[in-house]
């Protein structure tokens, strides 16, 4: 069923739980409040929420680089002790989120980091496609809004799905960390190269080439 944008946000000041998050626990939960709080805190969302105001300022920052070196990432990740940023789950984790940017190559860490005006652009970009569809002008903002969800899930790195794991976004792997680990834990920034990337070359379709070593 289609969720008020009212209900996410009302879900969302309730259990501190990713925008994203509370939408799909509305849907599945037909537009219940009480219902969605219960599938957040069952998969460990909301609980993961209490943690995100706390301090984290230890972690890691890990390298990935393809083989043959033609892609290279690095990402910090932010925990809050030095315990658990040494441990092995949460060097794995790191380390699956850098192998993920490279697959994935995303923009941004969030939506909230996307420029208002790439926003803008883009939305005027799917509003003249809509239009030139013969689309209704009345449905239009609405299909745009839509459409512009996806481009957040395209190019922000939580909304992308995880290619270990299509089933999960980022986020949500996120948030199963936190709950599991018992710390707040963030993804703060990352850098992407790619092998003359800006430069005329041969075509080469490094990302297949990246994902078909993560899935081995």
């Amino acid at each position: 069923m289609a969720v008020s944008a009212s209900a996410v946000k009302e879900l969302r000041e309730k259990t501190g739980a990713g925008m994203l998050d509370c939408k799909k626990a509305l849907e599945e939960a037909n537009g219940d409040i009480t219902k969605a709080t219960e599938l957040l805190r069952e998969k460990g969302l909301a609980a993961a929420a209490n943690k995100a105001g706390r301090a984290a300022t230890e972690g890691v920052v890990e390298a990935y680089i393809h083989a043959g070196g033609r892609i290279g990432v690095l990402v910090e990740i932010n925990c809050e002790t030095d315990f658990v940023g040494k441990t092995d789950q949460f060097k794995e984790f790191a380390r699956d989120i850098a192998m993920h940017i490279a697959a994935s190559n995303p923009r941004y860490v969030s939506r909230e980091e996307v420029p208002q005006a790439e926003v803008e652009k883009e939305k005027e970009i799917l509003k003249a496609q809509a239009l030139n569809e013969g689309k209704p002008e009345k449905i239009v903002e609405k299909m745009v809004e839509g459409r512009i969800g996806k481009y957040y899930e395209e190019f922000c790195l939580l909304e992308q799905s995880f290619i270990k794991d299509p089933d999960k976004t980022i986020s949500q792997l996120l948030n199963e960390k936190i709950s599991t680990i018992g710390e707040n834990i963030s993804i703060r920034r990352f850098v992407r190269y790619e092998l003359g990337e800006g430069l005329e070359k041969k075509v080469d379709n490094f990302v297949e080439e990246v994902m078909a070593q993560v899935k081995q």
